[in-house]
């Protein structure tokens, strides 16, 4: 093959059935739908609430998903990405348990963590090793049960956040379609701004941590929210301007589902109407890792091939990145 590139051939997606809307949090917490929904744009979100269960499971159901819309094999998958703040455990990894619950015999596999960019960080290793040649059929998983993380005390954040998965096929192809270019990066400053205080090995757990409730995510809105829209929208129109998209010639946006406002400001800063933008923030909130192969999963029907998309993502770090690429396929 010539020009080869790495292309998303389906998409299998995942949310739990137990839906917690606003009405319901503020039951819990000091706020209401109409503060969250004009801060916001979310009206509800889902939870993982099944005893035993965890971010592999719904992993397993999104990919299982993908295999039987893509008639795929799971002996035919040689290589498996996990990206996922919330794993099953610290060790072994999510993507272990993936493959081992899924009979993934061939396919080696690792987590990925980069937060809510964590989709476009797998999914840009993804395409590179399947340019490399070494393999033709892997898959990239966006997972994370962030209700285990989220601190229902804090009306700060515990509005923000759901569970879900979402998960995508890479196959080689040397037609003009595919993942064309990408903009990756970063800026550890950001960990002030946004991270989890305990539970890692410089804050190991103990009485005192759990005491403090510092096993949950911790977020200064604001300051996240500046850089958020001003980085999103950079890397998102550099792309456009060095592949010569323009606002016409774009048919879809798809950014991480963290906050209306950030997506909205967003496409106006490239130019694109709303009806370019896909949005489903109102009925899953942030799930992190799963925010964009969940919208993709919910557009799939409106994707046609050779469609120009444009994937943008921000989160805890700080990490960013924004992918090109152009539609695989035509949904049967």
């Amino acid at each position: 093959m010539t020009n080869l590139r790495a292309s998303i051939t389906g998409v299998g997606g995942y949310v739990p059935e137990d839906i917690l809307n606003n009405e319901e949090l503020s039951q819990m917490v000091d706020t209401s739908d109409e503060w969250i929904t004009q801060r916001v744009g979310i009206k509800e979100r889902r939870i993982l609430k099944e005893k035993g269960k965890a971010t592999s499971d719904m992993a397993v159901m999104a990919i299982q998903e993908l295999l039987d819309k893509t008639r795929t094999k799971p002996e035919e998958i040689d290589f498996l990405i996990c990206s996922t703040i919330t794993p099953d455990m610290a060790f072994p990894s999510t993507a272990n348990l993936i493959g081992e619950k899924l009979k993934l015999k061939n396919a080696f596999n690792f987590d990925l963590s980069a937060a809510c960019s964590g989709f476009i960080y797998g999914l840009e290793t993804a395409s590179r090793m399947i340019e490399s040649k070494a393999y033709k059929k892997v898959v990239v998983v966006g997972a994370d049960m962030m209700s285990s993380v989220t601190d229902y005390t804090d009306r700060s954040t515990c509005p923000l956040f759901g569970d879900g998965a979402g998960a995508v096929l890479l196959e080689p192809t040397s037609e003009d379609v595919g993942v064309i270019d990408r903009i990756l990066g970063y800026d550890g400053s950001g960990k002030e701004f946004l991270h989890m205080k305990a539970g890692g090995s410089l804050n190991p757990p103990s009485h005192q941590t759990v005491d403090n409730r510092e096993h949950f995510v911790y977020q200064e809105g604001k300051a996240v929210f500046k850089v958020a829209v001003s980085v999103m929208s950079d890397i998102a129109v550099n792309i456009m301007h060095r592949n010569n998209i323009s606002p016409e010639k774009l048919a879809w946006l798809v950014p991480h589902q963290a906050n209306m406002r950030i997506i909205e400001a967003v496409a106006r800063r490239m130019g694109i109407k709303r009806e370019q933008v896909m949005i489903n923030i109102q009925n899953y909130g942030n799930t992190t890792a799963a925010t964009i192969p969940l919208c993709l999963w919910n557009y799939e029907d409106q994707l046609k091939k050779g469609d120009n998309i444009i994937l943008t993502a921000f989160g805890a770090g700080y990490t960013w990145g924004s992918i090109y690429l152009k539609w695989a396929y035509n949904k049967k």
